[in-house]
C-alpha cells in the first residue's frame, strides 16, 4: 500500500495566511513553516505565471529533503489564454493577441518555446529530487476530440522524463460511454488521470464526475468542495467556487475508496484545492484547505491507512 502524501493546492494563498500560519509570519517563511506541517505541496502560482529559476531555487532550498511538490503547467500549455504581461518580456512582441488583449492560440512552436522555458525553470526541484508531476488541467471548452488527443500527445512528448498528471473539466472526457476509452488513452501516453471531487451538478458539463482509477503508477486526488450554489455562478470569482469546508462525514466517503487506490499505487496524493475559511466555532476562522488536509490524516490513520 503506497503511503498517501496530503496537503494543499498553494501555500500561499489568503486563507492559509490569515488562519494558517502564525502571525506575523513573513511571506518568505511560510514555505518552511508550510514544510513542517506537510511533506507535499501543490504549485499553483505557475498557471499564472512562467516561474523563474530563482525563485524555485527558493522553493527547493526551503523544503526538506523528501518534499515533493507538484506544478501546475502554465495557462498556455492547457490551451488556456493567457494576460500578455503573463509572457517574458522578449516573447511578448511575436505572441498573438485576442480582441480582449490576452494571447491565445498561438502557433504550436510558440507554444513549445513556453514549454521549454517552463521546465527548464523546473530544474532545481529535479537536481533536489523534489519534483514530483506537471498537473495539466485543462480547461471546460477542451473537449474530447480528435485535436484534443493530438494535443495530450504533443504535450506528454514535450515532457520528457517528467510525469504529466491530467485533469479534465469538460464531461466529454469522462461521461460513461467514453470513458474507458480516455482511461486507455491516458494509460498508453504514460499519463496519470487525476481524480477529481467536486459538486455534483445534474447536466453541468463543466464537471467530471469522481473516477476512481489509475492510469499510472500515481494516486493524484484534488479535493475541489462541493458547493454546487456557486460553482456556476454568473460573475461568480474562484475564491467562491472553492469556498467549502468538508465534514467529516463526507471525508470519511473517501477512506474506503483511498486504501483500494494506494494498494494498487506506487505513489499516493491529495491535495485540498478549497481555498476560503470557515468558522471554527470558538468565534475565529480556519483555512479551509489546511483543516481538511489534517482532518482526512487523521481518519486514515484511524482507519490504518498509511498517510503523511
Amino acid at each position: 500500500m503506497a503511503e498517501i502524501r496530503i496537503g494543499t493546492c498553494s501555500w500561499a494563498d489568503e486563507a492559509l495566511a490569515k488562519h494558517f500560519y502564525p502571525p506575523g509570519t513573513r511571506p518568505a517563511e511560510r514555505l518552511a513553516y508550510y514544510a513542517e506541517h506537510f511533506d507535499t505541496v501543490e504549485v499553483d502560482s505557475t498557471y499564472y505565471r512562467l516561474p523563474a529559476d530563482e525563485m524555485v531555487e527558493r522553493w527547493a532550498e526551503r523544503t526538506p529533503d523528501g518534499f515533493v511538490m507538484h506544478v501546475k503547467a502554465f495557462g498556455l500549455m492547457t490551451r488556456h489564454p493567457v494576460r500578455l504581461e503573463s509572457l517574458p518580456t522578449d516573447l511578448r512582441a511575436e505572441a498573438p493577441v485576442d480582441d480582449k488583449g490576452r494571447v491565445d492560440r498561438p502557433p504550436r512552436e510558440f507554444r513549445g518555446e513556453v514549454f521549454r522555458r517552463f521546465l527548464s525553470a523546473l530544474q532545481p526541484l529535479r537536481s533536489h529530487g523534489k519534483l514530483g508531476g506537471i498537473l495539466f488541467q485543462f480547461p471546460s471548452y477542451v473537449v474530447r476530440k480528435d485535436a484534443s488527443l493530438d494535443y495530450l500527445r504533443w504535450a506528454r512528448e514535450q515532457l520528457g522524463d517528467d510525469e504529466m498528471l491530467v485533469e479534465f473539466r469538460h464531461s466529454s472526457w469522462l461521461e460513461e460511454d467514453g470513458r474507458n476509452e480516455t482511461l486507455r488513452f491516458l494509460e498508453e501516453l504514460g499519463a496519470t488521470h487525476v481524480v477529481v471531487d467536486a459538486p455534483r451538478i445534474e447536466n453541468a458539463k463543466n464537471l467530471v464526475p469522481t473516477v476512481l482509477a489509475l492510469t499510472s503508477p500515481t494516486l493524484y486526488v484534488r479535493f475541489h468542495g462541493r458547493n454546487a450554489s456557486t460553482w456556476n455562478k454568473r460573475g461568480g470569482s474562484a475564491a467562491d467556487r472553492f469556498d467549502y469546508l468538508y465534514s467529516e462525514d463526507e471525508l470519511r466517503e473517501w477512506v474506503q475508496p483511498l486504501r483500494e487506490l494506494s494498494e494498487q499505487a506506487e505513489q499516493a496524493y491529495a491535495f485540498f484545492n478549497n481555498n476560503a475559511t470557515s468558522p471554527d466555532g470558538r468565534g475565529g476562522r480556519v483555512a479551509q484547505a489546511a483543516t481538511n488536509a489534517k482532518a482526512l490524516r487523521q481518519l486514515l490513520e484511524a482507519e490504518h491507512v498509511p498517510a503523511t
